[in-house]
């Protein structure tokens, strides 16, 4: 079921419930409401997410819209280069697990990104005592950016995770998750919003069948 396209204009928050760096990332083209939102609005909001998913710390992530405004022509062909690799990841999250013309798009896709772009990888503490990777891209300040969530769907191939990869059961729904339960029968995004709906339309059903 397809919805259609529309833009938000207030800063909605972003959720994390696929369990994959890459399949959160692919989240970002959401529904609210019975409406496809692309929370990718603007190059700002590309950054918002960066930083709300660990990606980018607080410092690079200002660094970056600095230069975002010194460079806005590079700012802008960075986020389309973000959607075209977001489609491509939900595809993959889709029907990759069935279809190989698919998995090698993505696979192109995923070399094209780590290809393009010189940086040091580096080991760094979170705030909390935990740690991080991080990619610190040499020359292009915006070449770099895709490469944690490309590698996470890397990952996803060589550890052979696409048939745990689910769409969310509701069809109003396009969000992907990864299913890391034992019995592998996860079906909702999120058992607050879509799982409720689906118990409470189950209900009513119930009901209107004995009335």
């Amino acid at each position: 079921m397809s919805l259609p396209l529309t833009t938000v204009l207030e800063v909605v928050p972003f959720a994390f419930l696929g369990e994959r760096l890459w399949l959160d990332f692919v989240n970002t083209d959401d529904a609210r409401r019975g409406s496809r939102v692309d929370l990718l609005r603007d190059f700002d909001a590309l950054v918002r997410w960066l930083e709300s998913a660990a990606v980018l710390d607080g410092e690079r992530g200002g660094g970056i819209r600095r230069r975002a405004v010194q460079q806005p022509a590079g700012a802008t062909a960075a986020l389309a280069d973000a959607r075209r690799i977001r489609a491509a990841l939900r595809s993959l999250a889709e029907r990759g697990m069935h279809v190989a013309e698919v998995r090698l798009n993505a696979v192109n896709e995923i070399n094209r990104v780590l290809g393009r772009s010189a940086g040091t990888r580096r080991l760094e503490p979170r705030p909390d005592g935990t740690f991080q990777r991080s990619f610190v891209p040499v020359g292009d300040a915006f070449a770099g950016l895709m490469i944690p969530v490309v590698e996470s769907a890397a990952d996803a191939l060589v550890l052979g995770e696409l048939a745990r990869v689910r769409r969310c059961a509701d069809a109003r729904c396009p969000r992907v998750f990864f299913d890391g339960t034992k019995n592998g029968r996860r079906r909702w995004c999120d058992m607050a919003t879509c799982g409720n709906r689906a118990k409470a339309a189950r209900h009513r059903q119930k009901v209107m069948t004995h009335v």
